[in-house]
């Protein structure tokens, strides 16, 4: 802990050995006097200098910025986007490394998450160690994947669209973002002025045409009239609650996967990958294997997507429990699964809710929880339903780690593990482990 009189190191260069990437988009490096430096816009085996950004003479560790690579690794290219490097737009993490490259060091960081706080090895976890690129992302060094379907523009004092800066508020503009799927872009955002908007959210469904946007105006702003490239639907962020209001066109976008059509109102969650979605549900239903007649829960089930593929799969005498914490994806789950009458959709927090229900045993159980996890008593509450498969769908590998640590005193271990680059560019990687009881995987 940096006392109040530790001079700040801000600017301070060091020429330092880049050591191994770190879960966060960075790498870990050591400076002379043994103070560890988080540097990011360096790769392991680098030596380069790095500017510090943040921390004080007394900080456990500093954060800089790689400003000067003096030996550079056989991974390194010149970062295809214009808005990417040092100071610049904090959105993509590895434009510098070669695609092979960044996939390699998702799986290094999953490979050390797993061993430091799950205490497993790949082996142990039934993962061969590699991250899979999404169908059609595996391109030459230089050219990156337009993948991001859902776009969060921030907007500076003089009205321009952009993205923030790496743990910054300050807006970065960009004429164009090299990540973002093609149906954002063609929505124009960047070419035009936003005066009083403090942020714009560009959504471009997969599994149909519809666009949308998400203004949310500075306080007391007016909303401005809308007028894009293409057709869209406009929506805004109330400045009280937060709560989105429909300004125009459909409050909602539809998405497709496993042969279903997924009604997504005002914003809610969706995979950003224009495949995630496909090949998360793809991943689940080979893991699970499910049966006519299973019963099953879908745990943060969101607007309904793995409840349905179960629901589609159980048949007639099968019965699925999803539970949301979030009421609109909620009523979208509803209706979306209205098909199914063996589906149902419980509203309320899955520690909470699920006590409730009343269950004390299901055959097959999915949990896709938030980035923090689902926490020791939820992983203790799941082990006992007895489940003969539980599919676990992870966007952190520190939190599938310390859930799978949870499992594993519980009585469940990994059967399988695949890993998947969904967010190329980025230090994010998603992640589905298969669990089973211990006495069957042992």
């Amino acid at each position: 802990m940096p006392n109040a009189s530790d001079a700040s190191l801000v600017g301070q260069e060091y020429e330092v050995e880049i050591g191994p990437v770190a879960h966060g988009g960075h790498c870990i490096a050591r400076t002379d006097a043994g103070q560890v430096l988080f540097v990011r816009h360096a790769l392991p085996g680098e030596t380069v200098v790095a500017r510090v950004t943040e921390g004080e003479e007394g900080s456990r560790y500093l954060r800089a910025d790689a400003v000067r690579v003096l030996e550079a690794s056989k991974d390194r290219v010149e970062a295809p986007c214009p808005f990417a490097g040092p100071g610049r737009c904090g959105g993509c993490d590895w434009q510098h490394a070669k695609p092979g490259a960044q996939r390699r060091f998702k799986g290094e960081v999953v490979t050390e998450q797993l061993k430091r706080l799950a205490g497993l090895t790949p082996e142990e976890a039934g993962w061969d160690g590699t991250v899979m690129p999404a169908e059609g992302d595996k391109l030459p060094a230089g050219e990156v994947p337009a993948w991001r379907t859902r776009v969060q523009y921030a907007v500076d004092a003089e009205g321009r669209a952009g993205l923030r800066r790496h743990r910054s508020h300050e807006v970065e503009p960009v004429d164009h973002c090299m990540i973002a799927a093609p149906g954002v872009t063609e929505l124009g955002i960047e070419k035009r002025t936003w005066e009083g908007m403090a942020s714009i959210e560009a959504i471009a469904a997969t599994g149909s045409g519809d666009r949308q946007v998400i203004l949310t105006p500075r306080p007391g702003a007016r909303l401005p009239i809308v007028e894009l490239d293409k057709p869209v639907s406009v929506l805004r962020i109330h400045e009280k609650d937060e709560s989105v209001h429909r300004v125009h066109g459909r409050p909602f976008v539809r998405e497709r996967a496993d042969d279903r059509t997924y009604r997504v109102g005002m914003g809610g969650f969706w995979q950003v990958h224009p495949k995630a979605a496909q090949t998360l549900v793809e991943a689940v239903m080979q893991g699970l294997l499910p049966r006519k007649g299973d019963t099953a829960l879908d745990l943060y089930c969101g607007v309904g997507l793995f409840a349905g593929a179960i629901g589609q799969r159980v048949g007639e005498k099968g019965a699925v429990l999803g539970i949301e914490s979030g009421k609109r994806a909620v009523e979208d789950a509803r209706h979306n699964l209205q098909d199914l009458p063996r589906v149902r959709i419980e509203q309320g927090k899955v520690e909470s809710v699920l006590p409730r229900t009343g269950i004390t045993e299901a055959d097959l159980v999915v949990l896709d929880p938030p980035r923090a996890g689902a926490g020791r008593s939820t992983v203790e509450y799941v082990s006992n339903l007895g489940a003969r498969r539980i599919a676990y769908v992870a966007c952190d590998p520190a939190a599938l780690a310390r859930d799978l640590a949870y499992f594993r005193e519980n009585g469940y271990g990994p059967r399988t593990l695949r890993a998947f680059d969904l967010f190329p560019m980025t230090h994010h990687v998603e992640c589905v482990a298969i669990l089973e009881p211990a006495a069957k995987g042992s």
